[in-house]
């Protein structure tokens, strides 16, 4: 099975639909809770989601959807639309502009259509397996990097890894030119652009990596996890995405000393 057109306009029109949600709430009256895990979720999470998935139900009843607010709704087509409708909650909460909603279409367990979408900035990450990545409808592109030791490495939070997975990101970070804090799916938008080299991190669950793939791997770069094998629905959350794909090696050989 591969994506289709009408795949590719929902997807256009699941992001439009959910930036309509989310934008009473920006800077607004959120109506934030912690969930079980402690983590945020707001009204506009749930109103994001909540319109994302009737959108799909009504076009394609036979897929699959994941979702971070509302969980599984079970399919046959092998087909599952992953969604994320604010990834970066706690950027949103405090009116920075750094969030964004990931909308991914995994066929048979594997990332194969993924959008990143900024709503108050109004740009939006478009990758198709097998095409180029669009940004705001032109082709985007990963800069080359010719040594580690001049790249930009980004992650959200060094307190999100564990003790293991921190000693190995310090051992990256300290082989590479500058790092940046913050940005959760918005850094990825920023290795497709060009504007970063590196983005590493560890804990993400399906909803938080899928659309990234198609994205970053169709404007030339490549994503892996920290054993270099590609991601898929059953991977562990453990992610790097390379602009130049070149570097990998050298990233995968950083990350391998955890616990050394």
């Amino acid at each position: 099975m591969r994506v289709t057109p009408a795949d590719i306009d929902l997807a256009n029109s699941l992001a439009d639909a959910a930036g309509a949600a989310i934008l009473p709430y920006y800077r607004a009256a959120h109506g934030l809770e912690a969930k079980e895990d402690a983590s945020p979720v707001t009204l506009a999470d749930r109103a994001a989601e909540a319109v994302m998935r009737e959108l799909i139900a009504k076009a394609f009843p036979d897929d699959a959807i994941i979702g971070e607010e509302y969980g599984v709704t079970e399919g046959t087509s092998g087909r599952a639309w992953v969604l994320d409708p604010i990834d970066g909650t706690r950027a949103f909460i405090s009116g920075r502009p750094i969030f964004g909603t990931l909308i991914a279409l995994m066929i048979d367990g594997w990332p194969m259509l993924g959008v990143i979408d900024q709503p108050i900035l109004k740009e939006r990450w478009l990758g198709v397996v097998g095409k180029p990545t669009l940004f705001n409808g032109q082709p985007a592109a990963t800069r080359r990097c010719a040594e580690l030791s001049k790249a930009l490495l980004a992650t959200t939070s060094p307190a999100l890894f564990g003790d293991d997975q921190l000693h190995a990101f310090e051992h990256l970070d300290g082989a590479v030119m500058s790092t940046v804090l913050g940005g959760d799916c918005y850094n990825y938008g920023c290795v497709a652009s060009g504007w970063l080299d590196i983005v590493v991190e560890a804990g993400l669950k399906i909803h938080d990596f899928a659309a990234l793939v198609p994205v970053v791997e169709g404007a030339g770069g490549r994503m892996c996890d920290w054993q270099g094998d590609p991601l898929t629905a059953d991977s562990v959350g453990e992610v790097i995405a390379a602009g130049d794909p070149a570097r990998v090696e050298e990233i995968l050989e950083a990350l391998a000393c955890r616990g050394h």
